[in-house]
């Protein structure tokens, strides 16, 4: 794969890359089935992804017509990764053993190894024979929904497909490794005044954050709208401000400490709530929810925007999902995609039926919602949260610091990409744009 990444950074055209010989492995971070008991017993947070997440050199998978290869340049690491390598709540092997059973082509995916990552940004260097609309020498990013398109379930909204998987979690070559093979219908274009990192954290995070935002499939949300965004200096809350903002929006910021709300303040954001200097608790004790504590919460919105938020953006889960509920508008929306403090979710439902609110499941975004929140990134209207960067080899100490949330916004990690700050194509448009834009995460500590 160097060959592949000297020619990349001497902007080597398509012919040229074309015509360098793929090798038969490369190099990728994976977990193995073996491993999948190594934590048994052990309670989740002392699961470690260190000990589990290995890089190592892997062969070289057969390219199906509708694929191509991509030389990975970098990629970011998601909860799903997190997840994968703890084993947690089940290891991931059963979904690729189901995937082999579907074809030949989904017989590559169960192997004794589980290459992760749902990111991705890079070059295509080869392309299957029924691929049309890309080509070698591309610059792209990977977006993370991975279907067959010949099951009717899979048009209209491809998320609801009844194979829907998600690339590196439910599927195998995934993007934290020099090179990956994905579906053509996974790419995008890659922002060309962002560097490789910046623009490899984007798509899984940012996609879902527009779908439950902006998407007629989500909160569908319209100028004016006040949206509590929990977590709102996180992988997914630090996009979803964004969106609310540049949609004529007001978000109301909940964070956990004076340097986030002084980062949420630096983006724009200046209804900002500091969950631990106002002392919430709204659980009594592990059975006992406190409606004072929602009450409490609720005036706290109000004082800052006038009114209780037409939207919440909710993905905490458990400790959260109560008082989501309670503090959401009449005829409101609670719009959820994840449960990282647990999924067994306890509310009254008498705020809910009584004042008419909705509960809405949202789940990455389809291809049309992909491509459309990653026209925004291009755009410069969103800006990659980038808060850490890793190279390749430390990819098992980049998912301990998201396993134990010791950082803010999203954590890259070099591939193919020998250091930061390569791959931006039109300084120019940045300095336009501004390079406070793309590093407001690391100037505040996140």
């Amino acid at each position: 794969m160097q060959a592949f990444c000297d020619a990349i950074l001497a902007g080597a055209s398509g012919g040229e890359l074309a015509a360098i010989p793929l090798p038969g492995q490369y190099r990728a971070a994976l977990v193995r089935r073996d491993d999948a008991g190594m934590f048994e017993g052990v309670d989740s947070i002392a699961k470690d992804p260190r000990k589990s997440l290995h890089v190592t050199d892997v062969d070289v998978p057969e390219m199906a017509p509708d694929e191509v290869y991509v030389a990975v340049m970098a990629s970011a690491i998601n909860f799903n990764t997190v997840w994968t390598s703890i084993f947690e709540p089940l290891p991931t092997f059963g979904f690729l053993d189901r995937l082999a059973r579907e074809s030949r082509w989904g017989a590559r995916h169960a192997l004794p190894y589980h290459v992760v990552g749902s990111d991705a940004s890079g070059v295509v260097v080869r392309v299957g024979s029924a691929v049309r609309n890309w080509k070698p020498g591309d610059k792209v990013v990977v977006h993370c929904n991975y279907l067959d398109d010949q099951d009717p379930s899979a048009h209209d909204d491809s998320m609801l497909a009844a194979n829907q998987r998600i690339w590196g979690f439910e599927s195998n070559f995934g993007g934290l490794a020099d090179l990956t093979l994905v579906k053509a219908n996974q790419l995008m274009p890659k922002a060309s005044h962002l560097s490789w990192e910046e623009a490899a954290v984007n798509a899984l995070c940012n996609s879902t954050a527009y779908r439950m935002l902006v998407s007629r499939n989500g909160a569908q949300m319209k100028q004016g709208d006040k949206v509590l965004v929990w977590g709102a200096t996180g992988g997914i809350g630090s996009y979803a401000v964004q969106h609310v903002r540049n949609g004529g929006g007001i978000p109301v910021g909940v964070v956990s400490s004076p340097d986030k709300a002084a980062l949420l303040h630096d983006l724009g954001v200046e209804a900002v709530i500091d969950r631990k200097a106002a002392g919430y608790r709204f659980w009594k004790d592990e059975h006992t929810q406190d409606e004072a504590e929602w009450r409490r919460l609720g005036k706290d919105i109000r004082g800052l925007v006038g009114d209780d938020p037409d939207i919440v953006f909710e993905h905490p889960g458990r400790q959260t999902m109560g008082a989501s509920v309670f503090v959401c508008k009449r005829a409101g929306t609670v719009v959820t995609c994840a449960a990282t403090s647990g999924y067994m979710i306890e509310y009254d439902n008498r705020h809910l039926w009584m004042k008419l609110k909705t509960i809405k499941g949202s789940h990455f975004a389809n291809y049309r919602e992909a491509w459309d929140a990653n026209q925004l990134i291009c755009d410069g209207k969103v800006h990659p949260p980038l808060s850490a960067v890793y190279p390749l080899h430390e990819v098992g100490e980049a998912a301990y610091q998201v396993h134990h949330n010791l950082h803010e916004g999203k954590i890259g990690v070099l591939c193919l990409a020998p250091e930061e700050g390569l791959g931006i194509d039109d300084p120019e448009r940045r300095a336009a744009i501004g390079e406070e834009r793309f590093t407001a995460f690391r100037r505040h500590g996140a």
